[in-house]
C-alpha cells in the first residue's frame, strides 16, 4: 500500500473557508474516484493553518488512474475555479508514502 499525504498551507483565519468548500464540493468527488481516505486532518501545534489528508492506494498506478478519473468529473472544475476564486492557499505540498513491512494496514 501507498498512501498519499497531501498538506495545504492555508492564509490565517482561512481555514474553516477552506475546509467549507472541501468538503461540499470536493469529498463527495474524492470519495467517489480516490476511494480510501484515511484520514483528514488540521494542525494544532506547529505549523499552523495546515490541512493534512490521507489517502491509501495499491499503487502508484492505482493512484494515477483514480485521480485522472476525478478531474475528468464534470463536477471537478467547478470545485477548482471556486478554489481559486477563494485565494486561500499559500502551499501546497504532495507526498507518497510507502508502508514497512510491519506497519499495520
Amino acid at each position: 500500500m501507498i498512501v498519499e499525504m497531501r498538506t495545504y498551507t492555508l492564509k490565517p483565519l482561512r481555514t474553516a473557508d477552506f475546509l467549507n468548500l472541501y468538503e461540499q464540493a470536493a469529498l463527495p468527488l474524492q470519495l467517489k474516484y480516490l476511494g480510501h481516505l484515511i484520514g483528514f486532518y488540521v494542525s494544532e501545534l506547529g505549523p499552523l493553518n495546515q490541512v493534512v489528508h490521507l489517502w491509501g492506494f495499491d499503487s502508484l498506478a492505482e493512484r494515477e488512474s483514480r485521480r485522472l478519473a476525478m478531474e475528468q468529473d464534470p463536477g471537478w472544475t467547478p470545485y477548482r475555479e471556486a478554489l481559486r476564486d477563494l485565494d486561500v492557499i499559500l502551499a501546497q505540498e504532495s507526498k507518497i508514502l510507502k508502508s514497512t513491512s510491519f506497519s499495520p494496514q
